[in-house]
């Protein structure tokens, strides 16, 4: 193979979904991986930037189903890289915002190989950003909070209670499972009238979303089987979406309407 002297691991941010939404070094890395070892919630349709020959290990992770448990992971890219050499971790959105990056590189380095780092576009940022919500916009929100909806106890963060009680924006990911507990945090701590929206698929052709309050999202998201993978966004800013965004407007009340397979760039 073309490093098989070189053991090496670079972990590659794929970003949210669209495929031309990856960096031109993420391209470069898939380019000279030797292995690929690719999670569940990236686009196969990046794989075409293999070279032929590569390597391709699906290792995807989703709720209740892992294909690889993380520690198996682990040892899979020591195994592959001393084995063929380069082996490119593609991982959804970017590796080191609750993408266990960190962990994959501390280990690697442990076991001798030498290790590199592709950002990619979250999805906490590029989804809402598609779908013109800005996260921070003057007079409406000064900040934003980025919050896993799951901790590794199978529990919400309860970084979430703190966030509803500020003004901040609130980027909710992994959390459709726990959406009912976090609608009743928010009617504990703000007026049920605040605006959320759920984006399911965010920035791929499937894409699926649903604007509405703290009182009516339950109602939608299960009216229109909205599902994970998806990201929540809590705040004012839902209510400020640019007039960049194209949507349609169905027969709901004027805090009720939904937006699917939003494309803000045709």
């Amino acid at each position: 193979m073309r490093n098989a002297n070189t053991p090496k691991l670079t972990i590659v941010g794929a970003g949210p979904g669209d495929v031309e939404l990856i960096t031109i070094k993420a391209i470069k890395a898939l380019g000279d991986a030797d292995v690929v070892l690719y999670d569940a919630l990236v686009n196969e349709d990046l794989l075409q930037y293999a070279a032929a020959g590569t390597e391709i290990v699906f290792v995807g992770k989703r709720f209740g189903c892992h294909a690889y448990t993380q520690d198996q992971i682990n040892e899979l890219i020591v195994v592959m890289a001393q084995k063929y050499g380069h082996v490119v971790r593609l991982k959804g959105g970017d590796p080191f915002v609750f993408g266990r990056g960190s962990e994959e590189i501390e280990f690697a380095q442990q076991h001798g190989l030498q290790t590199a780092i592709v950002p990619g576009i979250s999805s906490a940022l590029g989804v809402p950003a598609s779908n013109g919500i800005s996260l921070t916009q003057r007079g409406i929100s000064e900040s934003f909070w980025v919050i896993t909806g799951t901790t590794s106890a199978h529990k919400l963060s309860t970084d979430v209670s703190l966030a509803a009680q500020s003004s901040a924006t609130v980027v909710i990911l992994m959390g459709m499972n726990k959406l009912d507990e976090i609608v009743s945090i928010y009617q504990n701590n703000r007026t049920d009238d605040l605006p959320v929206a759920i984006i399911q698929n965010g920035t791929k052709d499937t894409q699926k979303k649903v604007i509405g309050t703290v009182s009516s999202i339950s109602k939608l998201v299960a009216e229109h089987k909205l599902a994970s993978p998806a990201i929540i966004v809590i705040g004012e800013v839902v209510n400020h979406t640019s007039e960049l965004a194209v949507f349609t407007k169905a027969a709901y009340t004027e805090d009720e309407f939904i937006f699917q397979n939003l494309n803000v760039i045709e």
